[in-house]
C-alpha cells in the first residue's frame, strides 16, 4: 500500500552574487551569475477549503511567490550570509509560509547542488559523467546487455555536512572533484569488465563499486545513484538498494472536482513523467534488484492503458489529478511489480506527487 503522499514542485530564478568567504584566487569570488533550479518536497497543506485536485498548482503557485524576491537581484543583498547554495536554500526553507517540509533542493548548475531538510544534515551533491563499455555475463541468450555494448554514464555522488554555521562549508563541490578524479581515471573510455570488482558490472554493482571506493576517504558519504540512461538508474546508501524506470504517458484528462468555471474541468492533457522505484537486495548471480527491460514489460499492459488515452474513460479512475492517476497505477502495478515501493508523476517539469510506501520515507526527505 503507498500510504505516504509528498507534493513536489519547482521554480527558477536569475540572479548574481560573489562568494568572497571563498579562498583569494577562487573564481566565485568574482561577480558571476547563475540561472538557479529551486526544488521542494512537502506534505500536502491541512486545509479543509482546498478543492481535490488543486493541490499541486496551489503549492507551485506559494513556492513560485516564495522564490521571487530573489530573482534578478544580487543575492548578496538578500541574504545576512554569503549567498552560497545551502546558505539560500536555508532562506528559502525559512520563508517558505508552508508546514511538513520534506526537502529544498537548490543548484546553480545541473552539475552541482545541495539538499536542505528541517533536522537533517545538509547535503552536497555533484554529478559527474564517464563514457564506458560494458557487457552483463549472466543474462540470457539473446539479451541486447549481452553483447559488448556503452553508455554516457552519469553519477550523482552525496555528502552530508553540519548544519552549524561554522562548519557548513567543509565539504565542499571542489572536495568531491578531487575525491572523483582518481574514480573518473579508472572508469572513463575503459571496459568496465575489465576492472577488478566490475566483472558483472549492472548498474546496482557498479554504485556499490563506486560506494567502496569513495567512502574510505568520504566518510560523509551519503549515497551514490548511477544511471546507464535518462529513463534509468540504480541508488546504493551504504545498505539499500534501489532502482528505477522513468517513461512518459501523453494523456487527456479532465478534473471533475475542481470548481465551476476552472479551466481544469474541460478536456486537456499532459504528458506525465512517470518514474517507478523498485527496492529489494540484489540477485547474487544477476547483480541486480530487476532486470530494467523486465519492469518496463511488465508494466506494459498498464502503459498502454494510458498512453494516448482519455483517463476519464477509465472506469475505476477516481478523477484525472495526478494523485488519483497516480494512486490508479499505483493499486494496478503492485500486484505485477511487488519490489514497487515509489512512484513519483508530474505533470508538468518538476511539479507533481510522489506516492511511496511508509518505509520509503527516507527516500522522501534526502534522496533522489
Amino acid at each position: 500500500m503507498m500510504d505516504q503522499l509528498v507534493l513536489t514542485s519547482m521554480a527558477r530564478f536569475e540572479a548574481a552574487r560573489f562568494l568572497n568567504n571563498q579562498p583569494e584566487d577562487h573564481r566565485s569570488r568574482r561577480l558571476h551569475g547563475h540561472g538557479f533550479l529551486a526544488q521542494i518536497r512537502t506534505a500536502p497543506p491541512m486545509d479543509p477549503a482546498l478543492r481535490p485536485g488543486t493541490e499541486v498548482a496551489t503549492l507551485q503557485t506559494v513556492w513560485q511567490n516564495t522564490v521571487a524576491p530573489l530573482d534578478y537581484r544580487l543575492l548578496n543583498d538578500c541574504l545576512p550570509q554569503q549567498p552560497s547554495d545551502d546558505n539560500l536554500a536555508h532562506w528559502l526553507l525559512q520563508q517558505m509560509p508552508w508546514t511538513g517540509i520534506k526537502r529544498i533542493r537548490l543548484h546553480a548548475t545541473p552539475e552541482r547542488g545541495v539538499d536542505v531538510a528541517p533536522g537533517h544534515n545538509t547535503l552536497v551533491w555533484r554529478r559527474y559523467r564517464f563514457e564506458s563499455a560494458h557487457q552483463l555475463p549472466h543474462v540470457a541468450p539473446g539479451h541486447p546487455c549481452g553483447r559488448m555494448h556503452g553508455h554516457g554514464f552519469r553519477v550523482l555522488i552525496a555528502a552530508r555536512h553540519p548544519d552549524t554555521q561554522a562548519e557548513r562549508n567543509r565539504i565542499d563541490y571542489d572536495d568531491l572533484d578531487t575525491l572523483w578524479q582518481p574514480i573518473q581515471t579508472l572508469l572513463h573510455h575503459r571496459c568496465l569488465n575489465d576492472i577488478p570488482g566490475l566483472e558483472n558490472p549492472t548498474s546496482e554493482v557498479l554504485s556499490h563499486w563506486i560506494w567502496q571506493q569513495l567512502h574510505p576517504v568520504l566518510p560523509e558519504l551519503a549515497w551514490v545513484t548511477v544511471m546507464e540512461t535518462s529513463s534509468s538508474g540504480a541508488h546504493y546508501d551504504g545498505h539499500n538498494y534501489r532502482i528505477w524506470k522513468e517513461m512518459t504517458l501523453d494523456c487527456a484528462v479532465r478534473l471533475s472536482q475542481v470548481q465551476e468555471g476552472d479551466p481544469r474541468r474541460r478536456i486537456h492533457g499532459h504528458t506525465f513523467t512517470l518514474r517507478l522505484h523498485l527496492s529489494a537486495p540484489l540477485e547474487s548471480i544477476m547483480g541486480w534488484i530487476c532486470d530494467f527491460g523486465e519492469v518496463k514489460k511488465l508494466f506494459s499492459p498498464i502503459f498502454t492503458l494510458l498512453d494516448h488515452h482519455p483517463l476519464y474513460e477509465i472506469p475505476d479512475l477516481e478523477d484525472g489529478d495526478s494523485l488519483s492517476i497516480a494512486r490508479w497505477i499505483a493499486s494496478q502495478s503492485l500486484p505485477l511489480l511487488p519490489q514497487l515501493t515509489r512512484l513519483d508523476l508530474t505533470e508538468t517539469p518538476g511539479c507533481g506527487i510522489i506516492l511511496a510506501r511508509s518505509k520509503a520515507q527516507s527516500d522522501l526527505i534526502h534522496k533522489r
